[in-house]
C-alpha cells in the first residue's frame, strides 16, 4: 500500500498548486533573473489568488519578455497598451507599469549593490529562516523582516512590494521555510537551504 503524501493544505486545491508546491515553493533561489521574475509575479498576485497567477504564468512570461529587466525597460506606452489587451495576463495598468518600473529599479540596484541575490539574502544572513508550523493558521501574512525588506525596496523605487507581497515572495524563493512540519517538502527544503 502506497504511503499517503502529506502536503501543506493550500497545495491541495488543484494540480497547478500541487506541482508548484512539490517542485518550487520554498526551494532556495539564488538566480537573479528567477528572483526578479518571482518578485514580479508576487506583485501581480496582489488582490488575486495564487492559482490565478499560476494559470497565467506562462502567458505572462511570454508577454513580459520573460521578465528580463534589460528587455522590460525598453517597453514603451504602445507596448503597455498592447499588453492591456492581452487576456493571458493580469490586465491591470498599475501592475503592468510596475513591471517596467521595477526593471529600472532592479538595474539601478544591481549597479549600486551588486546581484539581487546577495542584496536579498543578506537579510537572512544567507540562510533560510526555518519555521516549525503545525497549522496553516500559525503562518503570518507578514513579519518585521518583510516590513524592512519592503521598505528598503520601496526606497529604491520598486512598486507592488508591500510587506505581505514580500513575505509571500520570501516563502516562494526559500528565504523562509514555511512548509508545515508534517509536509513531505519541509525536510527537503530545509536540506536545500544548508
Amino acid at each position: 500500500m502506497a504511503k499517503e503524501i502529506i502536503r501543506c493544505g493550500w497545495a491541495e486545491h488543484g494540480e497547478l498548486e500541487r506541482a508548484y508546491h512539490d517542485e518550487e515553493w520554498g526551494v532556495p533561489v539564488h538566480d537573479d533573473l528567477h528572483l526578479f521574475q518571482m518578485l514580479q509575479l508576487e506583485g501581480m498576485q496582489a488582490g488575486l489568488s495564487w492559482s490565478t497567477i499560476l494559470a497565467k504564468r506562462e502567458s505572462m512570461h511570454a508577454a513580459f519578455a520573460d521578465f528580463v529587466p534589460e528587455k522590460l525597460v525598453r517597453f514603451d506606452q504602445r507596448k503597455v497598451e498592447a499588453l492591456l489587451q492581452n487576456p493571458g495576463i493580469i490586465r491591470n495598468r498599475l501592475k503592468v507599469n510596475s513591471a517596467i518600473t521595477n526593471a529600472r529599479a532592479y538595474l539601478e540596484l544591481v549597479e549600486q549593490e551588486g546581484p539581487l541575490d546577495a542584496f536579498l539574502w543578506r537579510y537572512v544572513d544567507g540562510k533560510p529562516i526555518v519555521n516549525g508550523w503545525t497549522e496553516l493558521s500559525q503562518i503570518p501574512a507578514k513579519t518585521p523582516l518583510s516590513d524592512t525588506i519592503s521598505r528598503d525596496l520601496k526606497k529604491r523605487g520598486f512598486k507592488f512590494v508591500g510587506s505581505t507581497i514580500i513575505y509571500a515572495f520570501m516563502q516562494a524563493v526559500g528565504m523562509v521555510n514555511d512548509h508545515m512540519v508534517s509536509c513531505f517538502r519541509y525536510g527537503c527544503c530545509q536540506q536545500a537551504g544548508k
